[in-house]
């Protein structure tokens, strides 16, 4: 059966967004009991390590931009993919801190790479009627590629958490021939964006900007603990690769993000993602000991983390609809800021506070700014505001 276009750039983009973001992005967390075990790093340098992920994530997503406008869309995608192979490679072999974090910077910034471009092929290569479609079928992939990372994590619970990274490499690298195969080459963009009203965006993006900053921040936590919370417990080991396969499964749900923030709004999806993800936390730290509460939190989890990525495009394309490109990478931007903070602050606090309580305490975070974006969401005065142009 021949694919149409929208099939074609919608498969290779789930593989490579599923690669990239599934599992490179977040592969970190799931092997961080087996990276301290072998390596012998305290905690602090993990979280430094945590934080290089994001580092290179950041790097990836300011880059995206200027080499789509020199050299096309699909050239970002490559890069990524490349980036997330090598990378994984290098931590595949990592005997010192500075090569794993090497490792881990090349590997997070695959995700950068990557994000942005696809909406943009999408627009220039397929049909407006199958656009809808791919863009969906390209967002699963994050689920697809968490899947597979927690196959990978019951072939290395036989062996080591390098045979991640290795499959990681391997998935990479076929991710990466796909594209090239399927997706075609685009223009390059000769009309890029310019910074012209850049402080009105601002104003109309205070708000899911704010959203970012926490949502990224309380996503981070969870995916660079949960692994090693569960590993610290009385669970068995295939607990953690159970956990992880859990969220993609059930992170399915988040195409249904754009239907559902048409009939609540965009402001209190967020709220209600934001509300998920902190009962997730409360759960995996107070019942990590519980097979049936890790379960909960994964399955909680990855409703929460899917809708609360989905809703962030579709949020800020309703406020600045002439440039939601700019608008959604400005978020991601601030987003991205906001993951390399985190796991540093967190290294810095479990020596004194305890991981479990430092879960806790990262749901209350997100609860409260759950709360605050539903009042802002009711306040018709101030979406009004939000939304004028």
């Amino acid at each position: 059966m021949t694919l149409s276009a929208g099939g074609r750039v919608g498969l290779a983009g789930a593989a490579v967004v599923g690669v990239a973001f599934g599992m490179a992005r977040y592969a970190y967390g799931l092997t961080l009991p087996g990276i301290r075990r072998d390596l012998g790093l305290s905690e602090l340098v993990l979280g430094f390590v945590a934080s290089a992920t994001f580092v290179g994530y950041l790097a990836g997503l300011l880059l995206a931009g200027p080499l789509a406008a020199r050299r096309g869309s699909r050239a970002p995608t490559t890069v990524g993919g490349a980036c997330g192979a090598l990378g994984a490679v290098v931590v595949t072999v990592a005997q010192s801190p500075w090569l794993l974090a090497v490792g881990v910077v090349l590997a997070g910034s695959a995700g950068g790479w990557v994000w942005a471009p696809y909406s943009d092929i999408v627009s220039r290569t397929v049909s407006q009627r199958e656009q809808p479609r791919a863009l969906a079928i390209i967002t699963t992939g994050t689920s697809g590629g968490l899947v597979a990372l927690g196959g990978l994590a019951v072939l290395a619970a036989l062996g080591s958490w390098r045979l991640v990274w290795g499959g990681i490499a391997l998935a990479a690298v076929t991710a990466a021939i796909v594209n090239l195969r399927l997706v075609p080459r685009t223009k390059p963009d000769t009309h890029p964006d310019g910074r012209r009203g850049a402080s009105s965006l601002g104003r109309a993006l205070r708000v899911p900007a704010a959203y970012s900053v926490v949502y990224f921040a309380v996503v981070v936590i969870y995916f660079t603990y949960a692994g090693d919370v569960v590993d610290r417990g009385a669970l068995p080991v295939a607990a953690v690769p159970v956990l992880y396969a859990a969220i993609g499964v059930t992170g399915v749900v988040g195409v249904a993000t754009g239907a559902v923030a048409q009939r609540l709004g965009s402001t209190r999806v967020a709220a209600l993602s934001l509300a998920t993800v902190a009962a997730a936390l409360a759960l995996l730290g107070l019942g990590s000991d519980s097979m049936a509460a890790t379960a909960a939190s994964a399955c909680i989890f990855g409703v929460g983390y899917m809708a609360g990525s989905a809703v962030l495009a579709v949020w800020t394309a309703e406020l600045v609809p002439d440039r939601a490109g700019a608008a959604f990478t400005g978020c991601l931007v601030v987003g991205a800021v906001s993951s390399v903070a985190a796991p540093v602050l967190a290294g810095a606090v479990i020596p004194g506070l305890g991981l479990g309580a430092l879960l806790v305490l990262t749901a209350a975070v997100s609860l409260l700014s759950a709360l605050a974006l539903m009042l802002q969401g009711r306040s018709g005065g101030a979406a009004v505001a939000e939304t004028s142009p």
